[in-house]
């Protein structure tokens, strides 16, 4: 009895358990821990942590590849979608059916807000490089600044895979953390009076420009910059169908289940992939705090271009929403809400805000087909 006893352990995951293993458990349980007690980006952060726990459970297999006779681990094969780049673009087709670009049409001055914010993004690549990381390796620690999961992953994935679970979790940690990070940067960087400016009603934006816009932005994008065409074109395709309001079974579709399913097939395989190995290193730790200084830096850069449209426009623009400019969507334009309320319980930024917000998410994508291009 004793013998078969002794024969179960043996075999059992508890004898297979190693430091390394156990410390990731312990990692993935924390996660866990933010994502549902602190509600960190629950609906990615969940997935991530729980895909983190199966793959370091001792001999599960669930992370195995085929091999002829072994028909290898179900992640193996759900991680295909994410290592050939599907789950990325399909989540920014729901996301475009989700967004509202009017903001952006309305005032188109504030795209270059957005764009203001992606410097961070450089400022965290030319940083990785002086420590040492390679090009491929700078730029995927670097998109993080775009404060945007998929395009994070989608640019990681095909530049610097390896570096991918700690990156996954940098990225939409920040996220999570965006009404934390950012108040203190407005702050510091504005004024009372900057931070009092009320800005003027937005003009109501019809729905031809509405329907024309995501073509427009499809075509120039596409020519400018052609490796941006995937996550721009999903991300425009899926706001055209939103804009046109005859194919309302299709936005819900994408908008609602398509979104979720995919979102919890590229959670658990990202995190699956983190294995002690990879994640256990100083790399790690460094991109962690390359990604916060990346992120830092993009809302700095957008407050700051917003600083200097308030003097170009005499007082008539909030530099707040340049802190928008991030393409943490909507939660950038709602810290810029509360910023600007905390001020005067009168003023209404968040539709203003929302107008670099978006114009963020496209320029997140189109540096990061930027960086496609360089060093792919």
């Amino acid at each position: 009895m004793l013998e078969i006893i002794s024969e179960l352990i043996a075999n059992s995951g508890f004898a297979a358990l190693s430091g390394k293993s156990f410390i990731m458990i312990v990692i993935a349980c924390v996660l866990l821990y933010l994502g549902i007690r602190k509600q960190y980006e629950p609906y990615l952060m969940i997935p991530i942590a729980f895909g983190m726990l199966l793959s370091n459970l001792p001999i599960s297999g669930i992370m195995a590849p085929g091999n002829g006779i072994d028909p290898g681990g179900l992640l193996y094969y759900l991680y295909q979608g994410t290592k050939l780049g599907i789950y990325p673009p399909l989540i920014f087709l729901c996301l475009g059916v989700a967004t509202d670009f009017g903001p952006l049409i309305a005032n188109p001055m504030t795209i270059l807000l957005g764009g203001a914010a992606q410097f961070g993004i450089f400022a965290a690549f030319f940083l990785a490089l002086l420590f040492g990381m390679t090009p491929q390796e700078a730029a995927s620690i670097g998109i993080i600044g775009g404060a945007d999961g998929p395009t994070a992953i989608f640019t990681t994935t095909r530049l610097a895979p390896h570096l991918l679970p700690a990156i996954a979790v940098a990225a939409y940690s920040y996220m999570a953390l965006v009404p934390v990070i950012q108040p203190p940067i407005i702050r510091a960087l504005t004024t009372k009076e900057e931070r009092n400016v009320v800005m003027e009603e937005q003009r109501k934006v019809s729905q031809t420009e509405k329907i024309i816009f995501p073509i427009i932005v499809t075509i120039l994008v596409s020519l400018l910059v052609p490796s941006a065409t995937t996550l721009v074109g999903m991300l425009m395709l899926g706001n055209l169908l939103r804009e046109t309001k005859i194919v309302p079974l299709l936005t819900d579709a994408l908008q609602n289940s398509l979104m979720y399913i995919v979102t919890i097939l590229l959670g658990t395989t990202v995190g699956a992939t983190a294995s002690s190995e990879i994640f256990l290193s100083p790399d790690t730790l460094l991109i962690i705090v390359l990604g916060l200084i990346a992120f830092s830096f993009g809302t700095a850069s957008g407050v700051l271009i917003g600083k200097v449209m308030y003097k170009f426009t005499g007082g008539k623009i909030n530099p707040m929403i340049g802190a928008a400019g991030v393409s943490a969507v909507p939660m950038a334009a709602r810290v810029v809400q509360k910023e600007g309320q905390l001020e005067n319980p009168s003023n209404y930024l968040l539709m203003h805000a929302m107008g670099p917000n978006v114009a963020g998410v496209i320029g997140s994508a189109i540096v990061a087909g930027v960086l496609l291009a360089m060093f792919g």
